[in-house]
């Protein structure tokens, strides 16, 4: 069996690729279908920001939240109207597990629907994802423009909405695999430590945890940035998902957590691809391939044999695809496919 789905899912991937999200088109059908020819093994739906203001990472999932809006760019939470009756709303769900009480629209999330309808995949497993409830949290602003993390009511209620989309989505994603993979990104974790993040560990590690909770295949949590990895780890997630190309020096800090995460079945998704056009012109699967060695060999170093972390390995772009051209991210896609076919000994698809 190529993984298990447990308390700790054995997550052997093998160097398969996977993506992040988001692609610059505007076409879904297009962007599905360019998705699901180079992530056979692991498709996963496109986020297409650039095709609506509400298919942004964080609005994307923002539906359904009490009081929320659309203004000079930003989200925002009308604070000063009655909120009780959508917290209620949010809260019954959660403790009754509706899951379908607060589903993802066509309108919010035009990618994820036509990727459902997608009938020739025969993928190994599906991904998914859904925002942090820290970055959400952050992106998010009350009548004053302060973020909405820094309210223990509305923070909370923010955690528990994006737990019942997750799981809602994971369900709608088994008519593809029984086995899912759902990341939540996080790419507000940046700014932890940051004079910017008054936030305690462990209230950021409970928010975290509320939504990962909900999530019952290979749960994974997303930065793209440096920030605090052993509190990352300290999570329920399975999985550390992170930008390998510029940051690979940030993860090597933490060698004995990481160590802790593989040998108790975990494994990392070390996003190799770049995302920019100036770095894709530059690089090749066998460059990738080199890159990619040399960021595992701290961890080689300090007791983790090669081959283990090889196997416990996702392959991913280094975050999002969403600022390049249509035929950029498709030369993202391009190398990354080719890449986990050099790691694994296989032609390239």
């Amino acid at each position: 069996m190529w993984f298990n789905i447990g308390v700790m899912a054995d997550t052997r991937f093998n160097c398969l690729p996977t993506m992040i999200g988001s692609l610059p088109h505007k076409d879904p059908k297009q962007a599905c279908r360019l998705a699901a020819h180079y992530l056979r093994d692991i498709p996963a739906w496109p986020q297409l920001p650039l095709r609506s203001p509400v298919e942004g990472m964080v609005s994307q999932f923002s539906e359904g939240f009490p009081g929320i809006g659309l203004a000079e760019g930003r989200m925002r939470v009308d604070t000063t109207q009655d909120l009780s009756r959508g917290l209620e709303a949010i809260y019954a769900a959660y403790l009754e597990e509706k899951t379908g009480a607060f589903p993802v629209s066509y309108e919010y999330a035009s990618g994820l629907h036509e990727f459902l309808k997608l009938d020739r995949l025969r993928p190994i497993a599906v991904k998914g994802q859904v925002t942090g409830p820290v970055s959400f949290g952050l992106s998010m602003l009350d009548a004053s423009g302060k973020a909405i993390l820094y309210d223990d009511t509305l923070s909370d209620a923010a955690a528990k909405l994006l737990r019942l989309k997750a799981a809602w989505q994971e369900r709608e994603l088994r008519r593809i695999s029984p086995r899912t993979i759902m990341f939540v990104d996080e790419p507000g974790m940046a700014s932890y430590g940051s004079a910017f993040f008054n936030l305690p560990r462990e209230k950021v590690a409970a928010l975290i945890n509320d939504v990962l909770d909900g999530i019952s295949g290979v749960k994974v949590v997303h930065c793209c940035g440096n920030t605090d990895w052993g509190l990352v780890i300290s999570t329920s997630t399975d999985v550390v998902s992170f930008d390998a190309y510029n940051y690979a020096g940030s993860l090597a800090l933490y060698p004995i957590d990481i160590k802790k995460l593989i040998e108790r079945g975990g494994a990392l998704a070390w996003g190799i691809v770049p995302n920019t056009i100036e770095a894709l012109a530059r690089e090749s699967p066998a460059s990738l391939r080199d890159r990619l060695e040399e960021a595992m060999a701290p961890f080689s170093r300090s007791g983790l044999p090669f081959a283990r972390l090889k196997e416990q390995a996702l392959l991913t772009p280094s975050c999002g695809l969403e600022g390049l051209t249509e035929d950029g991210a498709e030369r993202a896609l391009e190398l990354l496919a080719g890449l986990s076919a050099l790691m694994r000994g296989k032609a390239a698809p």
